[in-house]
């Protein structure tokens, strides 16, 4: 058994007794399964945010839990959205809720950061790769989510319209993304 700043703990068969012992935790509830040989104390679960990066390694939170972050928008996601290569096949935990957002290997990289909360580093979009997924998944959130998100992310005064452009191109979105600028700026 090993166990990390963020009360997070694998367990190995191999050592029988401490198994047992994880698993009779578990059972009382003391720990929550996420999936086999790994487990978590519910204030581990507790906070803002989850160690993502050990619950589905090489995962990036996007969508609402980004743009939540970022304070784009006022909807309070109800999962945390990860971002996962497409084919790849994910084995989830029943909790904490995280919903995948398959995506092709190369869209993944497309700002992607690195962000410190709450001495956890966790893989997430960056603002303008957030507000280009809004643009992107407009059909499936709302043309009213994504209203949102645009008009809160204009209003920031160091936004970068430029990384927002190269996105948009990238994710072969820059004509709508041109449209919606054309009105609002």
């Amino acid at each position: 058994m090993t166990n990390n700043e963020s009360d997070i703990i694998r367990v190995n068969r191999a050592n029988y007794g401490e198994y047992r012992k994880i698993l009779a935790s578990a059972q009382a509830g003391g720990l929550i399964k996420l999936r086999n040989g790994l487990y978590a104390k519910p204030e581990a679960l507790m906070g803002d945010t989850i160690d993502i990066e050990t619950i589905v390694p090489g995962g990036i939170l996007c969508l609402y839990s980004a743009w939540r972050y970022y304070n784009l928008t006022t909807q309070v996601p109800g999962a945390y959205y990860v971002a996962v290569e497409r084919s790849r096949k994910l084995s989830l935990p029943q909790f904490p809720t995280i919903k995948p957002v398959f995506q092709r290997a190369k869209l993944l990289e497309i700002g992607k950061a690195i962000i410190e909360i709450e001495d956890k580093k966790i893989a997430m979009t960056d603002i303008e790769r957030s507000v280009c997924d809004a643009i992107k998944y407009r059909n499936k959130i709302g043309i009213d989510v994504m209203v949102e998100i645009i008009d809160n992310y204009l209003q920031i005064p160091g936004r970068d319209l430029s990384r927002l452009s190269r996105y948009a191109r990238l994710m072969r979105i820059y004509s709508t993304l041109q449209q919606i600028l054309q009105i609002k700026l």
